[in-house]
């Protein structure tokens, strides 16, 4: 059983608004409002994914009360660091000075809730874990192309977890759709095949997307519920995946609940794939919204089609 005792945030200094990308592609404020509820994101321009973790970690950390050196083991949920290998998290180790194993893992926008699971089996032999979700979507999204590039953002979110019992339940899955979702690995230029590299770009079915994200997370939701024994209302904070505001509204809507239980920043961040709940997460707690003794739903979804959920009772 575990719990988290320290979290953190960072993001890029370059801010980008709407009104700037519609500057730039076909489209608009108003637009990307309507359909997404992103007013805002940060975007790297000098920093490397491996600063943004950093910052994150060294702010969990402080929260904590911990150094570096009792961490024991690092996992960085991200879709890309900043090599192809060594892996993020051994960047973030060298940065630490941290000695322990380190290791990323690709679920997506999910990987955040698959980290708290793996932190879960392994917290008898490692004492105090960091995870640090973080992904720098502006490097893989095309520019040009209006209906991907307003969606996404640069971030990074840390959490530190030890022994306790906060964590009630928790579930990782995929439903297997790689189609759905994705962005290639560029293909270099081996002498050995034709195949030419189509720049790696993400690329997505949207309404698909959009349909199994409410799907599946009010089901995961339903799943939790039903083995906890309780319904929607006794949770008191939904802490969803920022991918869209209609998706999460949609969920809300379905589960009957109140808007100010399904926190959101959207607004502001974007999509920030496995750095948003942490982000999230962090800010509630900075916000004070968060208390001992509070029921937390956290629900990741992203490409594969992955999805994450998990149920805290805050310590």
């Amino acid at each position: 059983m575990i719990k988290i005792i320290g979290t953190g945030r960072k993001l890029p200094e370059r801010s980008v608004s709407n009104d700037e990308l519609a500057a730039m592609v076909d489209t608009s404020d108003e637009w990307i409002t309507s359909r997404t509820g992103i007013k805002n994101r940060f975007v790297c321009t000098k920093e490397s994914l491996t600063d943004l973790a950093e910052g994150a970690a060294r702010i969990a950390l402080e929260k904590a009360n911990l150094s570096p050196q009792e961490i024991e083991m690092i996992i960085c949920p991200t879709i890309a660091g900043d090599f192809s290998f060594p892996s993020l998290a051994c960047c973030l180790a060298q940065r630490l000075n941290v000695k322990c194993p380190a290791f990323d893992i690709n679920a997506a926008c999910s990987g955040f809730i698959y980290g708290l699971e793996i932190a879960e089996s392994l917290i008898s032999k490692y004492k105090n874990i960091l995870i640090v979700g973080a992904d720098m979507m502006s490097r893989l999204i095309d520019w040009n192309d209006r209906a991907s590039c307003v969606l996404f953002g640069d971030g990074a979110g840390a959490c530190v977890v030890t022994s306790g019992g906060a964590l009630k339940y928790i579930r990782n899955n995929a439903d297997a759709n790689p189609e759905m979702l994705f962005a290639k690995s560029r293909t270099g230029n081996s002498p050995f095949t034709n195949e030419e590299s189509d720049g790696g770009f993400a690329a997505m079915q949207g309404q698909d997307v959009y349909k199994f994200a409410v799907t599946a997370v009010g089901e995961e939701i339903n799943l939790a519920l039903a083995k906890l024994n309780l319904s929607a209302a006794d949770i008191d904070y939904f802490v969803l995946h920022q991918a869209n505001s209609r998706i999460i509204d949609g969920v809300r809507t379905r589960l009957k609940q109140p808007p100010e239980k399904f926190p959101m920043n959207i607004d502001k961040y974007a999509n920030t794939t496995a750095a948003t709940i942490p982000i999230l997460l962090d800010e509630m707690i900075d916000e004070e919204k968060v208390k001992t003794g509070n029921t937390l739903m956290m629900v990741g979804f992203g490409a594969g089609m992955t999805t994450g959920t998990c149920v805290m009772v805050w310590e």
